[in-house]
């Protein structure tokens, strides 16, 4: 195996813009174009800006052993123009062989079939990979964490997210894998009065936290306080019954939700409005219309901003993507033309926030220089695509912070998990190592 791709699996690194895919699997794979997603399109979040301006060294390391592995011809770092000090930053820095594409300020620029579509003109085919056109995409915290292992073999073991929305100082943290939700917020001053709840990831993907004891993964990007009144919340308490039967009686086949569709507008299939009236008529509807759902983004542009009548195609389509799935089943279609106003019809990202009743939680969440030192951690042993790690601890054992404790059967995909504390291993289970400074 090559020497950089068995850095990059040494050290446990997964996607972190939320897919949690292994780093080695990706980088051993080979394309012509390597992209860097630095849209961070999600309203409110504000992780990957800040790092693309401090770190932005090693993220253009990252990039270059992107472009070395895949043997790719060009590296493109996608970002918004408001990325102002990002830019900056990386501008000197930039190679022959790499450039700045400047995405426009739109929601959902950060899914990486339409920032791919944006940086390169290519379209991704529905139900197939960026790969099938040639192209890798990384996000910014994964080649900051794969220069670090390939230049210093620093594991994985921090995580860097934005704690925003009703707080009393909105910031963004670093902290150990396995720190709670709560023990993080804490790093934010607490909430700024009752009734909040918390959304994990961003108002429009992300999803409501049940228990402020969840831990921290790789792959947590932010945690956002609401007041239980703001919409985000509501549709997350919404019951699927409640989804299904608003569906049924509501929906008056404006076609909006598809008009609007960003996965529709660049030539996929996926109709929403015909999966919405399928199901009105117990899924008598073409089969291959039913199996597009499997294509959808999960974008929740449909849901809280083309519906005028308060219906979920989004939701629909998980619980027919979870249906399907189950089954074995997958979509093959052809790729359609592009929607002549598909550039058009992407949303703005200030619309998207007034619309989410969220304007005033959109202010800055500067980076805190100092990482959390939290009392414990509580490490789950997936944290990835794939199958979970097996623990190599027991509890009583003396771990330092960067040592193994999980890794992965042999011949399976996955990504290695590494103590981010010092301290003692208080439990294992199946599913967690808990770890006591």
């Amino acid at each position: 195996m090559n020497e950089t791709i068995e850095k990059i699996r040494l050290a446990g690194i997964v996607g972190a813009g939320g897919a949690g895919f292994p780093a080695h699997v990706k980088f051993a794979a080979k394309a012509e174009i390597f992209i860097v997603n630095g849209a961070e399109c999600e309203p409110l979040l504000r992780v990957d800006q800040q790092l693309m301006t401090l770190y932005a060294a090693e993220m253009i390391k990252g990039l270059r052993y992107g472009i070395q592995t895949s043997g790719a011809r060009e590296g493109i770092i996608a970002l918004k123009a408001k990325y102002k000090p990002a830019i900056a930053a990386l501008e000197p820095l930039l190679a022959p062989d790499m450039r700045i594409h400047i995405l426009k300020d739109v929601y959902p620029a950060g899914d990486e079939v339409i920032t791919i579509w944006m940086a390169t003109g290519r379209r991704v085919p529905p139900g197939k990979l960026p790969l099938d056109v040639g192209v890798l995409v990384s996000n910014v915290q994964t080649l900051i964490n794969v220069a670090r292992a390939v230049d210093s073999g620093l594991p994985v073991t921090h995580r860097t997210l934005t704690i925003t929305g009703a707080v009393r100082q909105p910031v963004t943290v670093t902290v150990p894998v396995g720190t709670s939700y709560q023990d993080a917020v804490a790093m934010s001053g607490g909430t700024t009065g009752k009734g909040i709840s918390f959304v994990e990831g961003g108002p429009m993907m992300g999803h409501l936290v049940n228990d402020m004891e969840t831990p921290v993964s790789k792959m947590t990007g932010a945690l956002i306080a609401l007041p239980d009144e703001n919409i985000v919340v509501r549709r997350h308490r919404t019951h699927m019954d409640s989804v299904l039967r608003i569906a049924k009686t509501t929906c008056e086949q404006c076609c909006l939700c598809t008009e609007l569709c960003p996965r529709h507008l660049i030539g996929h299939e996926l109709p929403p409005h015909l999966i919405v009236r399928s199901l009105n008529y117990n899924h008598v509807g073409s089969p291959t219309t039913l199996l597009s759902a499997l294509t959808c983004s999960e974008c929740a542009i449909c849901e809280a901003w083309a519906c005028p009548v308060d219906i979920s195609p989004m939701r629909i389509n998980q619980a027919l993507k979870a249906k399907m799935r189950a089954e074995g089943l997958h979509y093959e279609g052809e790729l359609r033309p592009l929607d002549p106003m598909a550039e058009y019809r992407l949303v703005p990202s200030l619309r998207l926030i007034a619309r989410l009743g969220i304007e005033a939680y959109n202010v800055p969440a500067p980076l805190v220089a100092e990482p959390l030192a939290p009392p414990q951690v509580k490490i789950p042993l997936k944290q990835h695509i794939g199958v979970p790690s097996k623990a190599l601890v027991g509890a009583g054992d003396r771990v330092a912070c960067g040592q193994l404790i999980g890794d992965i059967p042999e011949g399976s995909m996955g990504a290695r998990i590494h103590a981010s504390i010092d301290g003692k291993v208080t439990e294992v289970t199946s599913e967690f190592v808990t770890i006591r400074a």
